[in-house]
């Protein structure tokens, strides 16, 4: 089965149309995508705007996926989740070496899906797409069994004798509601997590990357348990109707924005969530620098990342001022190299996503007083969703560049007097989801730990901290909250039952009432930590 998903986003200018297969038959249907304007919370600017259905084409007239179609949905993966078939092991890694095997027989197919959504080069759909996936799985199916097995914990003398565990249980049916801009790879690493900890999933992939979301639907459909695992496809309506239901997890990567939307749904039924979200992730570049490798890493963690749409990419630099025009020169150099001089003709970028993100940018770009700051680049194609690798220095603090997430290939430069000023800056603003440090000075690099507040850290690379499975991606604040990856997918998936097990023997009469002055002399003694009065206590010491 294949169903039509859902997400909010700023007004695309572009009509999108989205083939699946119905709900409760399979017949073909197919929704032409045209603005709607609609209305949100006041927390919600009135610029944004939906994907909505406003005219539907049908060779079958089929029922719109509503909230009660949601509502079956869910009793039926509740049903398979209570039948205790996600549960056991077997099922468990039956489904992850689904997904392994899915990757590699389709690994053609889900390129050329990637290249179409966004132009993504081969190499990097591979490497940033594919491989974190086929990486994510080979883990859980190696470390797998590890994590199932109970943990032993420590008991205290108010429990002996006894033993204690802690038994990592699957949270039941949950949601997970992908991004547009890593769309094969942000929607499956959280389903790995999900799968391996036991749960029912339901995966609502981007419908701004609408090739990848349809292949999604029709490969997990063909290699996955479709009583347990299933894909919901379409825009604003189906994801409202799946977040009008009662969820045991909610998982959403996006913006803030929209995470604010997710969140207040969630809390009408308690459902906990983690919110993958993003913010402006700055990079503090040293003068001591080896200056050919950092400004390498920082184009690697900028524009070869998704041409600047990767929520941990540089956002900002911060320098010191006489320190720029050599960092501004290495960059343009590391550019050159790796686009070539004319980075509007290369084929190793991705393209801007859609027409209204291209516009949000040049309209960044092309502020009052900002415009005049671009010391490289600038150059714009929207025929071709391209703008060019493009460095600005010292634009206005209060410019909208320097104020919103700028997911996209513009890097501003701000230059301090003193490099020490940057860590106060940074932390005037929301906490991002990444903070970079370029420096071979140690007092430096433990001062940037200690004092700047981020959801994860790279020092002398960008980006790279994502790929060590053994460290938890997330946000802190505006960022998001909650993490995954690794080992942290299943715990964030998993809820930690605390189970305590004692016999019938060592009962003590000391433990009920009736409360004598001896008895409450005897409990203080036994529960004081002090051993001199737990051996008198235990030798009855302490009468009436």
């Amino acid at each position: 089965m294949a169903f039509v998903s859902a997400g909010l986003f700023k007004h695309p200018t572009r009509s999108t149309s989205i083939i699946g297969v119905g709900l409760l038959g399979t017949s073909t249907y197919r929704h032409d995508y045209k603005i709607n304007r609609v209305s949100f919370p006041n927390s919600i600017p009135s610029s944004y705007y939906c994907c909505a259905t406003l005219s539907t084409t049908m060779e079958e007239v089929k029922p719109a996926f509503d909230a009660d179609e949601a509502a079956i949905l869910v009793n039926g993966l509740r049903k398979t989740f209570n039948s205790g078939k996600t549960k056991s092991y077997e099922w468990r890694i039956s489904q992850l070496e689904s997904i392994s095997k899915m990757v590699d027989e389709k690994e053609k197919e889900i390129i050329k899906a990637l290249h179409e959504d966004l132009s993504k080069p081969e190499l990097e759909a591979y490497l940033s797409e594919i491989l974190m996936v086929k990486s994510s799985c080979t883990l859980a199916l190696k470390e797998l069994k590890q994590w199932m097995m109970p943990k032993k914990a420590e008991t205290s003398l108010a429990t002996y004798p006894s033993s204690a565990e802690i038994v990592s249980e699957p949270l039941g049916v949950v949601l997970i509601i992908s991004t547009w801009n890593f769309p094969f790879s942000l929607s499956l690493d959280p389903v790995i997590g999900a799968i391996a900890a036991g749960n029912a999933v339901v995966l609502k992939p981007s419908e701004i990357a609408p090739a990848t979301s349809s292949l999604l639907s029709r490969l997990i459909g063909e290699y996955m348990d479709q009583s347990a695992v299933i894909v919901v496809e379409g825009a604003v309506a189906e994801t409202s109707a799946l977040l009008e239901q009662k969820w045991d997890k909610i998982f959403f990567t996006g913006g803030a924005r929209v995470g604010r939307i997710v969140m207040a749904a969630a809390a009408k039924n308690l459902t906990p969530v983690t919110l993958e979200l993003g913010g402006k992730c700055p990079a503090i570049v040293d003068s001591n620098v080896n200056l050919q490798i950092a400004s390498r890493r920082i184009v690697a963690g900028k524009w070869v990342c998704n041409n600047g749409q990767a929520c941990i990419g540089v956002d900002y630099i911060i320098t010191a001022k006489e320190f720029a025009p050599k960092l501004i020169e290495a960059l343009v150099s590391a550019v050159e190299e790796i686009f070539g001089k004319d980075p509007m003709e290369s084929k190793e970028r991705s393209r801007i996503i859609n027409s209204f993100h291209f516009s949000r940018l040049i309209k960044l770009l092309d502020e009052d007083k900002v415009s005049e700051k671009i010391v490289f680049g600038g150059q714009r194609d929207g025929s071709q969703l391209q703008i060019a690798p493009t460095i600005l220095l010292d634009v206005p603090e209060d410019s909208l560049i320097m104020q919103e997430e700028i997911f996209g290939p513009l890097l501003p430069i701000i230059t301090v007097e003193r490099l020490e000023d940057s860590f106060a800056m940074i932390n005037r603003k929301s906490k991002p989801l990444a903070a970079y440090l370029f420096s071979d000075d140690e007092q430096m690099k433990r001062e940037f730990v200690h004092n700047v507040y981020a959801g994860g850290m790279a020092i002398n690379d960008t980006i790279l901290q994502v790929t060590v499975p053994s460290l938890p991606f997330g946000g802190v604040g505006e960022s998001g909250m909650g993490s995954y990856h690794g080992k942290f997918s299943f715990d964030a998936f998993s809820h930690k039952k605390a189970v305590l097990y004692r016999s019938f023997a060592g009962e003590s009469p000391t433990r009920y009432p009736p409360y004598t002055p001896g008895k409450q002399k005897q409990i203080k003694a036994l529960l004081s930590g002090n051993i001199f009065k737990i051996i008198l206590a235990l030798l009855g010491w302490f009468k009436d």
